[in-house]
C-alpha cells in the first residue's frame, strides 16, 4: 500500500474517508451493472421478438454474474497482495503478483471459452423448452463467454491501477467501454439487424475497449509494476495467497448467480405466462444491480478502512468505520429506494419504447421495482455487515448471511408464491421479506462480533 493511501487510512476522518475511497468503487461497480441493463433495454425494444429476447437474456444472466464474481473475487485477492507488497517495497513480489494475475486471467478466460463453445445451449435449455428462446439465449451466451477476455482482463488491470493509486485511469477506461457498448448496441441491433447477437458483440466490444485503455494506462503510466512477460509464470504460493483473500468474495457474489438460476427455474413453475414473469424478473434484477453494486462498493470500502484500523488495534477508528460504514450504506440505499419508487414506471418503459405488445411487461416490471425496492434499506444493511465481518477476519459469517438473503430465504418463499394465482403481484415480496429476515439474523451476529472484537 503506498504511503499516501496509508497516511489517509491513519489520520483522515473516517466519515470523510469512506466517501473519498467509496465513491470511485461505487462508480466502477455501477458501470459494470449498466452493461447488462443497456443490453436488455435495446434487446427488449426489438420489434416482434423483443419479449422473447429479453427472456433469453434473463436465462443467460446467471453465467454473466458468475463471470463477474470470479473476476472481481480474483481481483480483490490481487489488489490485497499488490497493496501489501507495495507497502513492503518488495518490487520482485509486486511483479510476480501482477504476472500471476495475468496468468489467472487467461485461465479463467479459457474456462468460460470452453463453457461458451460447448455448454451454452445446454444451460439455456435447463429453463425453457422454447426453441427460439434457447437459440437466442445460447447465441448470446456463446458470444459473451467465448469473447470474455475483455471483461476478465479488465478486472485484473483495473486492480493493478487501483492498487498503485491510479483508480481514475480505471474509471476512465470503464466509462469509455460503457459508452462504446451503448453506441454499438444501437448500431448492431437496429441498423444492422443483428438481434441478440448484436447485443452480445456490442457488450464484448465495449469490454475490450475498457481492457485496451486500462492496459495502455498501466504500461505507459504505471511505473510501480514491471510488465516483463517473464513474470507471467504461475507461482502456486502466490495463487494460493490471492484466493485465500479473494475466495470469499467469489463465493458471496457467486451466490447471485445461484439465486438467478434458481429463480429462473422456480418462476418457470408458475401457472402464468413465463415470458412476462421471467422477463419482468430479468429486467427488475438488472435494474436492482445498480442498488446492489452501490452497496457492494461501500462494503469494499468498509473492508479496506476497517481491516487497516483493526489491524493496528485502533478501537476508536474501528468503531467509527463500522458506524459510518453502515450509516452511509443505509443513506445510499434510502436514496436509491426513493428514486426507484418515483421513477419505477419510466424505468420500466425504457424496456418497451418501440414494442406495444409489452404493455403487460411494463406493468409487471413497474410493480416489481416498487415492491422489491422496499427491501433495499435492509439489503444495504446486510451487505454492509458482510463487509464488517470480512474486515474483522470472519470467513463464515459473511458467507452465511449471503446464503440467507440469496438462497435459504428466497427459494422457499418464491416457490410458495408461485403456487398462488396472484403470483404476478406476490412474487416480488420475496426479496424484501428475505432481506428483512436476514437483517434480523445479521443484527444478532453483529452484536456477538462487536462483543468479541471491538468492545472486548
Amino acid at each position: 500500500m503506498d504511503e499516501l493511501i496509508q497516511n489517509k487510512l491513519l489520520v483522515e476522518p473516517v466519515k470523510k474517508l469512506i466517501w473519498k475511497l467509496g465513491l470511485p468503487m461505487i462508480i466502477s461497480m455501477v458501470l459494470q451493472a449498466l452493461y447488462n441493463v443497456v443490453d436488455s433495454i435495446f434487446v427488449t425494444n426489438m420489434e416482434q421478438t423483443g419479449t422473447l429476447a429479453n427472456e433469453a437474456l434473463t436465462y443467460a444472466f446467471p453465467i454473466q454474474i458468475l463471470m463477474i464474481a470470479i473476476g472481481v473475487g480474483t481481483g480483490v485477492g490481487i489488489n490485497a497482495l499488490l497493496s501489501k507488497s507495495l507497502g513492503e517495497n518488495n518490487k520482485e513480489k509486486v511483479n510476480k503478483v501482477a504476472g500471476n494475475g495475468i496468468f489467472l486471467c487467461l485461465v479463467i478466460y479459457l474456462f468460460f471459452l470452453v463453457f461458451g463453445l460447448f455448454l451454452s445451449r445446454w444451460f439455456i435449455s435447463l429453463f425453457t423448452k422454447n426453441d427460439e428462446i434457447i437459440k437466442m439465449g445460447a447465441n448470446y451466451l456463446t458470444i459473451c463467454c467465448s469473447l470474455s477476455l475483455g471483461s476478465i482482463g479488465f478486472t485484473v488491470y483495473e486492480r493493478f491501477l487501483q492498487a498503485t493509486g491510479n483508480s481514475l485511469y480505471s474509471t476512465i477506461a470503464q466509462l469509455s467501454g460503457a459508452a462504446i457498448n451503448i453506441v454499438f448496441d444501437y448500431i448492431f441491433i437496429y441498423p444492422l439487424n443483428m438481434g441478440v447477437e448484436g447485443a452480445a458483440y456490442a457488450t464484448v466490444f465495449g469490454q475490450f475497449v475498457s481492457l485496451i485503455i486500462a492496459m495502455l494506462f498501466h504500461y505507459l503510466r504505471n511505473k510501480d509494476i514491471n510488465g516483463n512477460l517473464k513474470y507471467i509464470k504461475p507461482s502456486w504460493h502466490i495463487i494460493k495467497g490471492i484466493y485465500k483473500i479473494g475466495l470469499s468474495a467469489i463465493l458471496m457474489q457467486g451466490l447471485l448467480s445461484v439465486m438467478m438460476a434458481g429463480m429462473n427455474a422456480i418462476l418457470g413453475l408458475a401457472n402464468v405466462d413465463t415470458t412476462i414473469l421471467v422477463g419482468a424478473f430479468g429486467i427488475y434484477y438488472k435494474i436492482q444491480q445498480v442498488a446492489l453494486f452501490s452497496c457492494f462498493g461501500l462494503s469494499n470500502t468498509i473492508i479496506t478502512i476497517l481491516s487497516f484500523n483493526y489491524g493496528l488495534n485502533d478501537i476508536i477508528r474501528s468503531k467509527e468505520s463500522i458506524k459510518y460504514g453502515i450509516i452511509d450504506t443505509l443513506i445510499v440505499s434510502i436514496i436509491i429506494t426513493i428514486l426507484f419508487e418515483i421513477i419505477a414506471r419510466p424505468l420500466a418503459k425504457l424496456f418497451a419504447l418501440s414494442n406495444s405488445s409489452t404493455v403487460e411487461l411494463i406493468d409487471v416490471c413497474t410493480k416489481a421495482v416498487r415492491i422489491a425496492s422496499i427491501g433495499y434499506v435492509f439489503m444495504g444493511f446486510n451487505v454492509a455487515l458482510q463487509g464488517v465481518f470480512q474486515a474483522l477476519r470472519y470467513s463464515f459469517k459473511p458467507l452465511f448471511t449471503a446464503l440467507l438473503r440469496l438462497v435459504v430465504f428466497v427459494f422457499p418463499i418464491a416457490y410458495f408464491f408461485t403456487l398462488s394465482s396472484n403470483v404476478m403481484n406476490l412474487i416480488w415480496w420475496t426479496f424484501p421479506i428475505a432481506e428483512i429476515l436476514t437483517a434480523i439474523v445479521s443484527m444478532f451476529l453483529l452484536k456477538d462480533v462487536m462483543k468479541k472484537c471491538i468492545n472486548n
